[in-house]
């Protein structure tokens, strides 16, 4: 029995039989997973660049220093995950919920978060440059040192509600580092409401 199989085992007898998932630097990149149940697994530093896996579930896993890269992972389930470390670089996590979840150095870059529940996460020293947040919901965050150079913040929903500590609106190597209310400030400012990106697109 592969150790996936024992994972959908365990996971369809609530832990009767089979055997929780836990692996570790493997590349996932040539299996298919579609049949896979993931979340509540330990999956760290494992390659799941550029696969499709729009809607899989996630949750309560273990994904830390995990790369995604340029993977599609719209409808996607992070809640309560930990991907601190992982890297989703260009990936599409439109409509992905990552409530609940640990983003601790996190890599966004041209990501498209568009419409994601970020609902109560943990975001530090997270970066999305460049990132697509459009609608993003935000609400109970707590945001620290996050990086936001060149994020499309447009719609962003929940600001007043989450804990804004700081953000960093350079690069890491030149930070701008703008704390509290002027963090808070600054990403309302940038926040334009939907019906201007309709007018402007």
């Amino acid at each position: 029995m592969t150790r996936l199989e024992s994972q959908r085992l365990w996971i369809e007898t609530i832990g009767e039989q089979g055997e929780k998932l836990g692996i570790d630097e493997i590349d996932l990149r040539n299996l298919d997973l579609s049949q896979y149940p993931l979340d509540q697994a330990y999956i760290t530093a494992c390659i799941f660049d550029g696969m499709n896996l729009n809607h899989k579930d996630f949750s309560s896993s273990l994904l830390s220093s995990s790369t995604f890269i340029s993977t599609n992972l719209e409808g996607a389930d992070f809640c309560k995950s930990n991907v601190s470390y992982v890297d989703f670089t260009k990936a599409n996590v439109k409509a992905a919920r990552l409530a609940d979840s640990e983003c601790i150095e996190t890599v966004f870059v041209q990501a498209d978060l568009s419409d994601a529940n970020l609902v109560a996460g943990l975001f530090d020293e997270t970066d999305f440059r460049n990132a697509i947040l459009f609608n993003a919901d935000v609400w109970l965050a707590t945001i620290e040192r996050v990086l936001l150079k060149g994020a499309k913040l447009t719609g962003v929903r929940g600001l007043e509600e989450a804990f804004i500590k700081s953000i960093n609106i350079g690069t890491p190597e030149q930070p701008n580092i703008l704390v509290g209310e002027e963090a808070r400030k600054w990403l309302q400012d940038n926040k334009q409401p939907l019906w201007i990106m309709r007018k402007i697109v």
